[in-house]
């Protein structure tokens, strides 16, 4: 036999081994996210608004916790409600896990939208729900590090608010990474920030 058809033999024999290898591989790794996970996230970086207590809050602020940033405003008759609704649900669903996970609200309303009544909204979704409110320039500027579109739509003698209903998931070392659509279930929502948990242990005492 010649040089060359030792080669080929031996690639021969050392296939099936690859192909087994290459199908542990498949099945060792996991399982993808039902949201969109943001591999190298160019925005989102920095947020940095006062919250309903007039305390300046960034994303170190929560570090630690998986965090889900939604911008919305308390006058939106169903989007905003069902966005926190469900992670209310997604709380829920981690059980023990669920005070590690926090939703950040910034509004996109601040002309009505009031430390005050922001504060009393979340408390009546989840106390530990954070409510941020920033002047018009602030919150512009956020948006825009987001970008998340919002707008005023003239309604008779009053307006309301088009934005974005995306949630905008950060792991537990202030990454992000994940934009979670508004139509995804909250059993699905809840599977992947459990994911994100699992990669971060909780600290000592937390």
């Amino acid at each position: 036999m010649t040089c060359p058809d030792l080669h080929r033999t031996f690639a021969l024999m050392l296939l099936p081994a690859a192909l087994l290898l290459s199908a542990c591989e498949k099945v060792s790794s996991p399982p993808a996210f039902h949201a969109t996970e943001i591999l190298d996230p160019s925005f989102g970086r920095e947020l940095r608004l006062p919250d309903t207590e007039g305390r300046v809050r960034t994303l170190a602020d929560f570090r630690g916790e998986v965090v889900g940033v939604y911008f919305g405003f308390l006058q939106c008759p169903d989007v905003c409600p069902t966005a926190l609704s469900r992670a209310v649900e997604v709380k829920r669903l981690l059980g023990e896990e669920g005070k590690r996970f926090r939703i950040v609200f910034v509004t996109v309303d601040p002309e009505r939208d009031t430390p005050e009544v922001v504060r009393a909204y979340l408390d009546a979704f989840d106390p530990s729900f954070v409510g941020l409110v920033g002047s018009p320039e602030e919150v512009a500027r956020t948006a825009k590090e987001f970008r998340v579109y919002y707008r005023k739509v003239p309604t008779g003698s009053s307006y309301t608010m088009d934005h974005t209903a995306t949630t905008f998931v950060y792991n537990a070392d202030g990454k992000l990474r994940l934009a979670v659509p508004h139509a995804l279930p909250a059993e699905a929502f809840a599977a992947d920030v459990r994911r994100l948990l699992a990669e971060a242990p909780a600290a000592p005492g937390r």
